[in-house]
């Protein structure tokens, strides 16, 4: 029998609790130029839906695991199959936790990717990149325009 490990800041889950982990391909922008990072996250039931349907999506594979398996403690362990040389998201721990409550309550998600296996087949593309460190500058030219007879009662 094995034991089950309350997470702190999470009481109703358990070491056994299933969770989806991607190996997403990022960008880094320094300097000008565009540094490609391979990122490993949780994925919740949600967007496991929507990438199982087709859309493209920057995730090059797709492990069920358990919680327990990627989190032991406080350390993050890089699931089997995953490269060494990739990295955890920011707030993986939390995300992780995050993730694996929606596959509790949308039991059906868990069918796309049975535990302990990997899928390979989704739509990977780049061509939208996901740069990490963007900052959003909004400016006067994002407004909506409006012809002048917008708010006239005619």
């Amino acid at each position: 029998m094995t034991t089950a490990t309350v997470y702190a800041n999470a009481p109703e889950l358990s070491s056994e609790d299933y969770v989806a982990i991607g190996l997403a391909t990022c960008f880094v922008k320094e300097e000008g130029e565009v540094r490609e990072l391979a990122i490993i996250e949780p994925i919740p039931s949600a967007a496991l839906e929507a990438i199982a349907k087709g859309i493209p999506t920057s995730y090059k594979l797709v492990s069920a695991t358990t919680l327990g398996t990627v989190l032991a403690g406080d350390k993050l362990q890089i699931p089997a199959g995953f490269p060494t040389s990739a990295q955890f998201s920011d707030d993986f721990g939390q995300r992780a936790i995050a993730a694996a409550r929606t596959y509790k309550s949308r039991t059906v998600a868990k069918a796309l990717i049975p535990l302990g296996t990997t899928r390979e087949d989704f739509n990977y593309s780049t061509e939208r990149k996901r740069v990490l460190n963007t900052k959003r500058v909004v400016s006067k030219d994002d407004n909506v325009k409006q012809h002048a007879y917008t708010h006239q009662v005619l």
